[in-house]
């Protein structure tokens, strides 16, 4: 008996596009994300790509603009619900530390700086993320110039972070080190 082996056609949406150029970028950074290659590690050919996308800029600007909206919508969105400003803190320090994808994207995007698609998003959401940091902390109790050198030190320790535990050649950290890190992070720039 002979049977028919029936292929199934993968149907990709332009969100499945995105979902895995930014994987891309963040495993391998902006340089890496490539059509052909990209098609072949979902299964694909070129062609689907084209249904959704004209071109690997069209893409690419997709992609971090879908990033750039997770983080307003899930991170800046969700916190800023939080009634209590004094608690708004400790839950901003704690949800970021702990989403792993977003901060390879971010890291990935800021050794891309030079790139025109790039900068506008990265521009938009360093100022979203300082004034989010400086209302924060205005609201916490601190006077206007305290609440920005406050969000300042915050978002570069942030920054600085990412860079130190995404650079070649530099130890990881740990689970545990990780959260104490965060904890004394939470100690130090947390008003009392």
């Amino acid at each position: 008996m002979n049977e028919t082996v029936k292929t199934e056609r993968v149907r990709l949406s332009a969100e499945d596009w995105e979902d895995a150029a930014l994987e891309l970028i963040a495993e391998q950074g902006v340089g890496a994300l490539a059509v052909e290659s990209l098609a072949r590690d979902l299964g694909v050919t070129k062609g689907s790509f084209y249904w959704h996308f004209r071109t690997r800029e069209a893409l690419l600007q997709a992609s971090i603009e879908r990033w750039e909206q997770y983080v307003e919508r899930e991170v800046i969105s969700q916190i800023g619900t939080i009634a209590d400003p004094r608690l708004r803190l400790p839950e901003l320090f704690r949800r970021v530390a702990h989403e792993v994808q977003p901060h390879r994207v971010y890291a990935a995007l800021l050794k891309a700086l030079d790139h025109p698609l790039v900068v506008p998003v990265m521009a938009r959401i360093s100022q979203r993320q300082m004034e989010f940091l400086r209302q924060l902390y205005t609201e916490a109790g601190l006077d206007a110039q305290a609440s920005l050198n406050r969000a300042r030190l915050t978002y570069a320790a942030y920054v600085g972070f990412l860079q130190l535990n995404f650079t070649p050649g530099l130890p990881r950290v740990s689970h545990e080190d990780f959260d104490a890190y965060v904890e004394h992070m939470l100690a130090t720039l947390t008003p009392v």
